[in-house]
């Protein structure tokens, strides 16, 4: 048995290894060079940098939208999705924190060649899968701790065709990723896409529909994105999110827009009269105005003037003939989003066409 140490040669060693750590004999004792020096761990390499995290944040928030919409109109139920973590880790360290048996799908990126990885905890694909087979809102909360059957399958299948749908929408001003199942497996440790070491981009989402929740994981390598990574830059994140247009979508735009119905008024003139006057209209009575017959009436498109108009018959039927243009298509649109429609009277006593019928004598409505 050793000697056992007195109270003084206790104090005495405590008060050396105090000494030893102090801030400033460390300093002492380190060099200038290594002030800047910061720590890095081989083992687990930091290859994404923080604005391409933010970037693939942003990229699946809008994913994780569409989906929950998608999947709760197949399932006529509300089922909310919500992105809660986005992280760097090695493959091995994601394999090892999956469930057994789970959903593990093995997918196929034509686009980037090369492998994702979509795993649905049982927790959730149960619940949803007794949802297409007819359950009810009394669902259990305990689920099976097995793999899923051939017919579970088929039907957890048209989950994953729909994330896979809203996945390559997600990714479409980045990359056409034009995703495919290519395996199913129920244990993921059967399934080794990049080596143990190799640096993921982990995407986990919550699926909650009712009482029911289960986390969703997407696994992306980032040897498979490598060739993106400057389009996940901050600097052209803000260009990645303008779309081109697309011809067709515009000529779509274009044909909808001139079959659209609009509202067309002839407005012929107008004036002030009493109460008095109005109650005692009759038929024959004439109501004169300040307009004169050569300045013609008025077409309004959707409450706003557009052009002059003489009115007339055609074939037994009334009608009105276009004349000049009262303003021009500009500033009829700057005034339906703004701007002030005022000038339309000024422009419309300026101009003077000619005239359909003899002038000289003021409007007027006969009753």
């Amino acid at each position: 048995m050793g000697d056992v140490l007195s109270q003084t040669e206790v104090e005495s060693l405590l008060a050396a290894m105090d000494q030893n750590d102090s801030p400033t004999s460390s300093a002492r004792s380190r060099p200038d060079y290594l002030s800047n020096v910061t720590v890095y761990d081989f083992k687990r390499p930091e290859r994404v940098s923080k604005d391409q995290m933010r970037a693939f944040q942003a990229l699946h928030e809008g994913f994780s939208r569409e989906f929950g919409a998608a999947l709760s109109g197949m399932l006529r139920a509300i089922l909310e999705v919500k992105l809660i973590s986005v992280d760097q880790l090695t493959y091995s360290e994601f394999v090892f924190s999956l469930e057994n048996p789970t959903c593990f799908n093995l997918l196929w990126s034509d686009g980037l060649e090369g492998h994702f990885i979509l795993d649905m905890s049982p927790s959730i694909v149960f619940p949803i899968v007794d949802r297409l087979l007819g359950g009810g809102k009394d669902a259990t909360l305990d689920y099976p701790n097995r793999p899923l059957t051939e017919i579970e399958l088929t039907l957890a299948s048209r989950i994953t065709n729909l994330s896979i749908k809203a996945l390559n929408n997600a990714w479409e001003n980045i990359c056409d990723l034009r995703l495919r199942v290519q395996q199913v497996e129920s244990n993921p440790q059967l399934v080794q896409i990049v080596p143990p070491n190799e640096v993921i981009v982990l995407v986990s989402f919550e699926l909650m529909m009712g009482d029911m929740r289960g986390i969703m994981n997407l696994c992306i390598p980032y040897n498979c994105i490598e060739p993106l990574s400057s389009k996940l830059s901050s600097d052209s994140w803000s260009a990645y999110q303008k779309k081109a247009i697309d011809p067709e979508q515009k000529r779509q735009l274009e044909g909808n827009v001139r079959r659209a119905p609009v509202e067309l008024v002839v407005h012929l003139a107008k004036t002030m009269l009493t109460t008095g006057d109005l109650a005692q209209l009759a038929v024959g009575d004439i109501i004169l105005t300040e307009k004169e017959t050569r300045q013609g009436a008025e077409i309004l498109v959707e409450g706003r003037p557009y052009f002059q108009a003489f009115p007339g018959t055609l074939k037994g039927h009334k009608a009105v003939r276009v004349g000049a243009s009262i303003q021009p298509v500009e500033a009829l649109l700057a005034g339906a989003t703004g701007g002030s429609a005022a000038a339309a009277a000024p422009a419309a006593k300026e101009t003077k066409p000619t005239p359909a019928q003899p002038a000289g004598k003021p409007s007027k409505i006969t009753k």
